[in-house]
């Protein structure tokens, strides 16, 4: 009776919503349920609202306070302390009587919102006692004041809670693995079921318009949320109120599932327009003035984009008239500054009440998660641009990802300086930010390298997306003082070297967490968290990822990557068919997308990439990778730059050319500074530049290099 009334209480005051009640009864009988731990009030939660009589392991400290005990009597308490031996035999033991008990495998109510550290004893008192694991995620109860999170997130009186039962798993450890290993597998194991319980149980099936309203109710209307140079710091509703003010601009010139132009730099006006975009069932396709106009235009021709939208002030301030005039030929260049002297004060107003009332409206629009958000352009080094179409589900699942491995928070400030018109900074860097209630400031180039760390310092941020050429140049800029506040320091898009990663923990005391991935994968594959973390790698793969490893000839210990997910791309638009999607396949089937990377995977499932498919080339019938060509040059001239293509020979097939910045350079210095390395790996040829052309993200621009050493070969 007791259970009954609190039942009815709760669900009158928090509308407690429990799903997966059929994967409960098909656990069985020996079950180990593991949640997650939000606040005081998840015992009371599982005990009153999953069914039959269960049992509580709760840390012991937990157990004793006095309030909690009138509600722990509800159910058995079986009190333990998780790093204690023998507590988890005893609980072993207490599970072999075929009973369902729950843990909270944190062992400790969580004080960043995501998950905790998770003990490997939980997995392992699964593995002996042959329990089954039934995860189950519990959300809402960290807005109440029962949490732990004050000053962290807006808390509430009575937000909304669910219980989500997710299907029963098993741990099963190889029969071989013994003692500690054995323990550290089956807690490595038990960890990425509650990762990938985190993951699967996010709202990332929906638009990113709905992931902001969801925020906005989330972290409070007025919670300042963008920022730029202008230094006109905007709120959940300003943000809300002209990208709809905008967007019914945007609507009247241009048509639904259209894709619109957008030649514009990383600033709070490109985020507005983008949403407004999207509000209308648009798509902004991203344009990379960093190109030149001729690979813009065929861009534009391959996404049959008619209208683009850009401003007079961006095309004076990055003079960017050519640019400008030459898309014009193709395309209809809308203003920004004619579109907004057209808002009226009534279309202002009207947009104010539409943004205060969205919660209710947009529930009533008809938008798919799958539907296309946005359209990125690779750099075309297979030749002319390919457009990368990713959907809205794809993005907020990549961020959904990311989020179940790495805490963010409403205190975090975050400096993004990477491009919208790259995935990196349009996902990671603008998109994650306004769904997670973190603070951005845009900036609009990463090459002022003096300026940046400045700008660090004087906003306080606390994350920073970046690629290695980048970070080693603010490294060699910035006050040991610039980066105080920084939480975290994430890098991709290229290799992060070892000088940088230790530059930045001698000088600034912060680890640089390496990632992975694709313009394709929205972008991340992979990265090192805080928590799993290994130096020399790009991390492990994304939670609810799969990966196949396809062997390839003269290569034993890696094989050429493909992977599919959820954050895997709609597909491609080509230039030789424009405006048709293409989606992703790969030898392992529909949905599979091949990376082209050559990549080793330990045992712990920590990715070491070896080279692009591309970046190996073929002397005299044995493969030599192209970055481990560069990687030497690094180990012997640390201070240059370096980038290593393979030219055809018609003697051995292919010949290794290094292209360097480092004076007076020659092979047999690096013949000396590479010990025990076979001939065979080390250049033909070496070919001595002031500077190796890059790419806009920092990246080298390897088909300008090849040119650069084809005139010179």
């Amino acid at each position: 009776m007791l259970k009954k009334i609190l039942r009815w209480l709760l669900i009158l005051l928090y509308r407690i919503d429990v799903t997966g009640l059929d994967n409960y009864e098909k656990a069985g009988n020996r079950v180990l349920i593991i949640a997650n731990h939000t606040s005081y009030l998840d015992p009371l939660l599982l005990g009153v609202f999953l069914p039959d009589d269960i049992t509580f392991a709760i840390n012991t400290q937990v157990s004793q306070r006095w309030w909690l005990r009138p509600f722990l009597r509800l159910s058995q308490v079986f009190p333990m302390d998780p790093t204690h031996p023998l507590s988890l035999k005893d609980l072993i033991h207490h599970l072999q009587n075929d009973i369902k008990t729950v843990i909270f495998p944190e062992g400790r109510i969580t004080i960043t919102g995501s998950l905790m550290k998770v003990y490997d004893g939980t997995g392992m008192v699964a593995d002996k006692s042959e329990a089954v694991i039934l995860p189950v995620r519990i959300a809402g109860a960290q807005y109440t004041h029962f949490s732990k999170l004050h000053r962290i997130v807006r808390l509430r009186l009575f937000p909304k809670i669910t219980i989500q039962i997710l299907p029963p798993s098993h741990i099963s450890a190889p029969q071989n693995l013994k003692g500690k290993n054995r323990r550290i597998y089956c807690g490595h194991h038990l960890a990425d079921i509650m990762t990938k319980m985190m993951f699967t149980t996010s709202p990332y099936r929906q638009t990113i318009f709905k992931s902001l309203l969801e925020a906005r109710k989330i972290h409070g209307g007025k919670h300042v949320i963008i920022e730029d140079l202008e230094s006109i710091p905007l709120s959940y509703n300003s943000l809300i109120m002209r990208s709809i003010a905008l967007g019914n601009e945007l609507k009247g010139i241009t048509e639904s599932g259209e894709h619109v132009g957008v030649f514009l730099p990383n600033s709070t006006k490109t985020l507005i327009t983008i949403l407004g975009l999207q509000l209308h069932s648009r798509i902004p396709a991203m344009l990379n003035y960093s190109i030149g106009s001729s690979a813009m235009l065929s861009a534009c021709q391959t996404a049959l984009v008619k209208t683009v939208l850009t401003s007079r002030r961006f095309i004076e301030l990055g003079k960017l008239y050519e640019e400008a005039e030459q898309l014009s030929k193709q395309c209809v260049l809308v203003y920004l500054e004619d579109l907004t002297k057209n808002i009226s004060a009534l279309d202002k107003f009207t947009a104010l009440i539409k943004g205060r009332t969205a919660d209710f409206w947009y529930e009533y629009e008809q938008y798919s998660p799958d539907g296309p958000a946005v359209v990125l352009f690779t750099s075309g080094s297979e030749g002319a641009p390919k457009g990368v179409v990713l959907s809205h589900a794809n993005i907020l699942g990549n961020l959904k990802q990311l989020e179940a491995c790495i805490s963010f928070n409403s205190r975090d400030i975050v400096l993004n300086f990477l491009p919208m018109f790259h995935s990196f900074g349009f996902t990671v860097g603008t998109i994650l930010p306004i769904i997670s209630g973190m603070k951005a400031f845009f900036y609009p180039t990463p090459l002022h390298y003096g300026v940046i760390p400045e700008i660090a310092y004087e906003i306080d941020a606390t994350i920073m997306f970046g690629t290695n050429t980048f970070l080693a140049a603010y490294a060699k800029k910035a006050h040991p003082y610039d980066f105080y506040n920084m939480r975290y320091v994430v890098a991709g898009a290229e290799k992060l070297q070892e000088s940088t990663r230790q530059v930045w923990a001698d000088k600034f005391g912060i680890r640089i967490l390496e990632g992975y991935g694709a313009t394709e994968t929205a972008p991340v594959t992979s990265v090192n968290t805080p928590v799993y973390y290994k130096a020399g790698t790009v991390g492990r793969f994304m939670p609810a990822m799969d990966y196949e490893l396809e062997p390839v000839a003269g290569i034993n210990d890696a094989g050429q990557l493909h992977v599919s997910g959820p954050n895997i791309m709609l597909g491609y638009l080509l230039a030789d068919n424009p405006g048709k999607l293409v989606p992703p396949e790969s030898i392992y089937g529909k949905g599979w997308y091949n990376t082209g990377d050559i990549v080793h995977v330990d045992d712990e499932g920590f990715i070491s990439i070896r080279g692009r498919s591309k970046r190996f080339a073929k002397v005299s019938g044995e493969m030599v990778s192209l970055t481990a060509v560069e990687q030497l040059a690094i180990n012997a001239w640390p201070n240059a730059h370096h980038a290593a293509i393979g030219l055809s020979d018609a003697r051995k097939g292919e010949q290794v050319i290094l292209v360097t910045t480092q004076k007076q350079a020659t092979i047999s210095d690096l013949m000396a500074a590479s010990p025990g390395v076979a001939p065979i790996s080390l250049p033909k040829k070496i070919l001595i530049v002031d500077a190796i052309p890059l790419m806009a993200t920092g990246k080298v621009n390897y088909p300008a290099v090849t040119a650069l050493a084809s005139a010179n070969h």
